[in-house]
């Protein structure tokens, strides 16, 4: 079975919230919510995919000293294994704004299992209830 490695970032702005994207439609998983960040591509650090996908999806520069790993999830799909690293993120630069999503919302850590999200991502939301 093939193993991807998606690399996750939980923004959290100074009221502790954190930002979830809905993904738009015609993608895989159309409708549901999720942390953003993407696939690591050859040759490239979680850190460095996170800083290239914020930039990509919404708008927002970051640094590496500023994220910071948290946990991550293992989940067998039917036709590929993913492998999901997330990390926090405190600092970043330029408001958040729905590149290539649908929708965004700052969400409370312990109200995130009121928002339907893969099954790749729920096991994430503990350690985020813990850390918030």
């Amino acid at each position: 079975m093939k193993l991807v490695v998606v690399v996750a970032c939980a923004l959290v702005d100074p009221d502790n919230r954190v930002l979830i994207a809905r993904r738009p439609e015609g993608k895989a998983m159309a409708g549901l919510w999720e942390f953003p960040g993407g696939k690591l591509e050859a040759n490239e650090t979680p850190e460095a995919c996170l800083i290239r996908e914020l930039h990509e999806e919404l708008g927002v520069t970051t640094w590496q000293s500023c994220l910071a790993p948290l946990t991550f999830a293992s989940h067998a799909y039917d036709d590929f294994h993913l492998l999901m690293p997330l990390y926090v993120c405190q600092k970043w630069q330029g408001p958040a704004i729905a590149r290539e999503h649908a929708a965004l919302k700052w969400v409370r850590a312990n109200r995130l299992r009121e928002f339907k999200m893969p099954a790749a991502d729920e096991p994430l939301i503990p350690a985020l209830i813990d850390l918030l």
